[in-house]
């Protein structure tokens, strides 16, 4: 599998040169792709802070233009970084940065959840995680600041967000909240931690507790007062956010009524595989019957953890055999409890040197101890091997012909997360899922992603309702979303203020994996009797993290 370095290219500089700022402007990239020498500081998330980026995006694009490519690889990364940049510029443009305030993926979130990343192996860790922590006010303050220049030029996010952020920060603020559990519990493992520095941690969580508290103030008496009445975005806002999430422009009517068929079809093989697992049984029915199984929970995390981790190994032990070239390097995946409550499972991946593994994590709701392996197999197919981890983890281990952007930071999340869904229906088609409670569990999350395309264009464009009356509003998202997933009220509650204020990411799940299944089917067509199902899972990681339009032209090319 070890291919010739190849030379670096002009534009190959160029894409390096702005990783190289995007860390500079944006130190929790660096965190994240593991350059360590942004783990001790904040970026500026105040007005100035947004307008240099800006300049430096400008800056970028002007010198990627100016570029010729040298060669087809060189063709993909101009075309997707440039794409990425002028995104940001119309975002800019449509001043989205004074508005962007939500549950899950605003600086709200962001400046606290990188603490959960962040090395805490050595004595030199815990310093950049205290420096960091004394740091993190003036990021609060730069934020409030931009959310303030929002209200005077009639920018706000909508309240329900607000008043849901605030719940957030309070939560971290608290006595006995995030800082003051992470000073309490630091403990290197090469050795005793400093009294001087358990000091340091300790004052600097405590103040970082009270930047939250403040930030909460402000959201309440400031913010909230002003902010936007309606949760839709309108059609402009979420054209522009769905090419964000896609790395291509669809028509957002037709995706809207493929949506609704698609969640038909999901219901209706959901209800064939109920009856498969009791005769005669609704969905609801078959999933009382599981969930009443005892052989099929586990309880406790260190059995969910230690069963994640050999579900994990295997898939990557017999899929490395048959329908992919999995390289040593990511042959690893660490599955991981979360040091978080929050509910949820997400993927970290690998830095460059695979120094830190790719990881799968798993945020256990306080008082949560039982799981369910029916409910959950597919998601560690999706979160690991063949989804996220042998995805990104390709891509990173691709040095010698892709780029650091290439490899650490380019992609979509319908990319992605289309990916992952393909390989979830992949795991079927190959047998992974036989049992038909397995398959049932596949099926709950597919169909929860087809009712999001619906509720979320519907929503955002203001649709006719399903029902045919009125338009959609959000209390008919809550209630359709609760007819379609098997999830308590918290969790519907959570993931429809999810789509609320984060427009056009729901649905690229589904869509992206509609364009992912689209291509391998028009793949397999061009290729006739020589396609290769390996060759073209080769072929398409192998380009690392694109969006779906580029995907689509580069794996059709002649």
């Amino acid at each position: 599998m070890t291919e010739p370095t190849r030379a670096p290219s002009a534009v190959d500089a160029i894409a390096e040169e702005w990783v190289d700022t995007l860390v500079e402007l944006d130190p929790l990239v660096g965190t994240y792709i593991g350059r360590s020498e942004a783990n001790s500081r904040f970026g500026d998330f105040s007005p100035a802070g947004h307008e240099r980026y800006v300049a430096e995006a400008k800056k970028t694009l002007a010198a990627l233009d100016a570029a010729r490519p040298v060669d087809s690889i060189d063709e993909v990364t101009k075309t997707d970084l440039s794409s990425e940049l002028r995104l940001d510029l119309e975002s800019s443009d449509a001043q989205l940065h004074l508005r962007d305030l939500n549950v899950i993926a605003s600086p709200a979130q962001g400046i606290r959840e990188i603490f959960d990343i962040m090395p805490t192996a050595t004595v030199d860790d815990w310093e950049d995680v205290s420096a960091r922590l004394k740091a993190l006010p003036d990021a609060i303050a730069g934020y409030i600041e931009t959310l303030r220049l929002g209200i005077e030029r009639g920018v706000t996010p909508a309240k329900r967000q607000v008043r849901e952020v605030f719940e957030q920060a309070k939560k971290y603020s608290a006595d006995e909240g995030f800082f003051v559990w992470l000073a309490a519990t630091a403990s290197p493992a090469d050795g005793q931690l400093p009294a001087s520095l358990a000091s340091d941690l300790s004052v600097n969580a405590g103040r970082a507790a009270v930047a939250y508290r403040s930030f909460a103030d402000f959201l309440a008496h400031e913010l909230e007062p002003v902010a936007q009445e309606q949760d839709a975005v309108g059609r402009d806002i979420y054209a522009l956010q769905s090419r964000r999430f896609l790395g291509a422009t669809i028509d957002l009517d037709e995706t809207y009524e493929w949506g609704i068929d698609e969640l038909a079809r999901m219901v209706a093989e959901q209800e064939s595989i109920a009856r498969e697992i009791k005769p005669g049984a609704s969905v609801e029915e078959a999933i009382a019957f599981l969930d009443g199984d005892a052989s099929r929970k586990l309880n406790g995390t260190e059995a969910l953890q230690q069963w994640m981790q050999e579900t994990s190994d295997r898939a990557v032990a017999e899929l490395g055999r048959s329908h992919f070239d999995i390289p040593e390097e990511i042959r690893t995946i660490e599955c991981m409890i979360a040091p978080t409550q929050e509910g949820g499972i997400y993927y970290t991946g690998p830095t460059d040197d695979f120094s830190r593994p790719g990881r799968m994590w798993w945020s256990v709701p306080e008082g949560v101890t039982e799981f369910d392996t029916w409910r959950e197999l597919t998601t560690v197919y999706h979160e690991g091997v063949p989804g996220h981890h042998l995805q990104i983890g390709q891509a990173v281990y691709n040095r010698a012909k892709l780029n650091t952007w290439r490899r650490q930071l380019a992609g979509t999340s319908g990319h992605a997360e289309g990916w992952a869904l393909y390989a979830e229906r992949l795991m079927e088609q190959l047998g992974y899922l036989d049992d038909p409670a397995d398959r049932l569990g596949m099926l709950d999350g597919q169909r929860m992603r087809a009712a999001r395309v619906v509720l979320d264009i519907g929503v955002h464009l203001g649709k006719p309702h399903l029902d045919g009356t009125g338009t959609w509003t959000a209390d008919d998202a809550f209630a359709f979303l609760g007819k379609n997933v098997n999830m308590n009220e918290g969790f519907v509650r959570f993931e429809v203020h999810r789509y609320l204020g984060w427009p056009g990411q729901a649905p690229s799940y589904k869509v992206g994996q509609r364009i992912w299944e689209q291509l391998r089917d028009e793949y397999s067509r061009r290729e006739g009797n020589a396609f290769d199902i390996k060759e073209f899972h080769r072929k398409a990681l192998d380009l690392g993290g694109v969006g779906l339009d580029t995907l689509k032209r580069t794996l059709l090319a002649d």
